[in-house]
């Protein structure tokens, strides 16, 4: 049996769908391509290629479809999984030092055959039967950590960011979709600590900055780039165009349609 051949599923908890990523996943695309970004590098997954997404990280990815589909394997290590796991296995720490978000998983026969190993226990709904989740995921982190030991310095690592230069982490991650509970924490910070920071650094709110940054940047995209509106404001953080439209004319008195067109001469 072929590995396209397997279903998609998705095991272990349901996490946020939002950018912040709250617990370490490990994905395998089946059919289709995925580029992620985490504010600093690029990431690209192909079919038939796997990763590990590690948590308490800002990340966003799109999907691409391939022959109009797109099939993925998810299984979520969150925190209680991986103590309980860490209890029955002797677990060695490698000194790992990649900050990357999205690691990459050789490709090799323990994952290929675990795959497979799947489809028994798929129920009448197409799903992983809840009795097996739990096996399946302790089987899959013992194939992962034998293959990449390294990653035991991700998985295993329990504590909270420390932290951070604010005003460097915000020109990093003001694309990021998140709210300022994510970001205070993120940075290290409690939320009264990092408004309090962050008006000292910026003079300014952090709601009000991100809005003028991410217009600022739009603006520049438009203008400079040629880029079209509509192409460009869901990765500046926006939800919806119309509501991007409003505040764009609100703080330019143009709209990002006009300039565009070229009806608006650049300021710059």
């Amino acid at each position: 049996m072929k590995i396209t051949e397997i279903k998609s599923c998705y095991i272990g908890p349901v996490i946020s769908p939002e950018q912040f990523v709250a617990e370490h996943f490990f994905l395998f695309l089946i059919k289709g391509t995925m580029n992620g970004y985490d504010g600093n590098k690029h990431y690209a997954l192909k079919s038939g290629e796997c990763c590990i997404v590690r948590k308490n990280r800002l990340a966003r990815y799109n999907k691409l479809k391939e022959n109009d589909e797109f099939e993925k394997v998810v299984f979520i290590f969150d925190k209680t999984f991986l103590n309980n796991f860490q209890k029955k296995h002797t677990i060695l720490f490698e000194n790992f030092r990649s900050k990357d978000v999205f690691i990459k998983i050789k490709k090799d026969e323990l994952i290929a055959s675990f795959l497979l190993s799947l489809q028994p226990y798929y129920n009448n709904s197409g799903e992983i039967s809840p009795a097996f989740s739990d096996i399946k995921r302790e089987e899959l982190l013992l194939v992962l950590l034998q293959l990449q030991p390294e990653l035991s310095d991700v998985l295993f690592d329990f504590g909270i960011p420390g932290r951070m230069d604010l005003e460097k982490f915000m020109h990093q991650n003001y694309k990021f979709n998140v709210g300022m509970e994510r970001f205070a924490f993120l940075t290290g910070r409690s939320l009264s600590a990092f408004k309090r920071d962050f008006k000292i650094i910026f003079d300014e709110t952090p709601g009000r900055w991100l809005i003028k940054r991410r217009l600022q940047e739009a603006r520049f995209l438009i203008e400079e780039k040629k880029q079209k509106p509509a192409d460009i404001y869901v990765d500046l953080g926006f939800e919806d165009l119309s509501h991007f439209y409003f505040v764009f004319k609100k703080e330019f008195g143009t709209s990002p349609g006009e300039i565009a067109s070229g009806q608006i001469q650049s300021t710059h």
